[in-house]
């Protein structure tokens, strides 16, 4: 007669997916909300405001994709 030693085994925590946390997906989505908001609202009162605001706009969207990037790649 073997007798085996049968311990309970605690309960493993779930394998997390890689992936972007939900609240910071959602602080982004509102930040580029109010962003183009309060952009779109400055272009409207202030039309003489619109070529500068373009341009701030431009390198705006490239450091957001970088940005964006970053954190896509830091998340793997």
């Amino acid at each position: 007669m073997s007798a085996t030693n049968q311990q309970p085994q605690s309960p493993q925590p779930a394998p997390q997916m890689p992936g972007t946390d939900p609240i910071v997906l959602l602080l982004l989505v509102l930040v580029v909300v109010l962003v183009l908001g309060g952009t779109g609202y400055l272009c409207v009162a202030h039309p003489s405001l619109t070529a500068p605001i373009a341009a701030v706009g431009g390198v705006g969207a490239a450091l957001a994709a970088a940005f964006g990037v970053a954190v896509a790649i830091r998340r793997r």
